[in-house]
């Protein structure tokens, strides 16, 4: 019987192990301020991306603002949403490499509520530029390195601003 537990252990082991490794090479994004009294009217972006898909790749992350209509749809904000491509580093090894962006918003108006989440862009390029993979993310909660968190460790997949 101890036999069987340790060879089921083993196997539920050697499951695991490859899991988080596929998981640290998968893009993910989350929402790390939002509204707080150091930040009010604020929403932080962080985002990790895994490190070389090409030799000496170079990679970027790009950090916008969603807001949901009354109907539900989300759409990007028009203005001020939008970081930009920022170069997160080169990368010689399958590392994750992170990165945030804060925005800034008006206040909502007397009972106006902003729904928000974040959609970042991640780029790796080669060393003439071009792109060599892209992948897009929505934010999602849940995420644990969440360096520049406000409150630390803080992590959703939105951010609601009242009046």
């Amino acid at each position: 019987m101890a036999l069987r537990r340790t060879f089921l252990g083993a196997i539920l082991l050697a499951l695991a192990v490859p899991a988080a490794a596929a998981a640290a090479r998968t893009p993910w994004a989350t929402v790390n301020v939002c509204d707080t009294a150091s930040n009010p009217d604020t929403i932080g972006i962080r985002g990790s991306m895994p490190g070389a898909v090409a030799p000496a790749s170079e990679l970027f992350m790009r950090f916008q603002v969603q807001y949901q209509r009354s109907d539900g749809s989300w759409r990007l904000l028009s203005t001020g949403g939008d970081s930009g491509f920022i170069d997160v580093g080169r990368a010689k090894t399958r590392a994750s490499r992170q990165a945030g962006h804060s925005f800034r918003l008006s206040p909502p108006q007397p009972g106006s509520v902003y729904t928000l989440r974040g959609f970042v862009t991640y780029e790796w390029r080669a060393k003439d530029g071009s792109v060599v993979r892209r992948a897009r993310k929505r934010t999602t909660g849940g995420h644990r390195s969440t360096a520049g968190a406000d409150p630390e460790g803080f992590s959703a997949a939105e951010c609601v601003i009242t009046a």
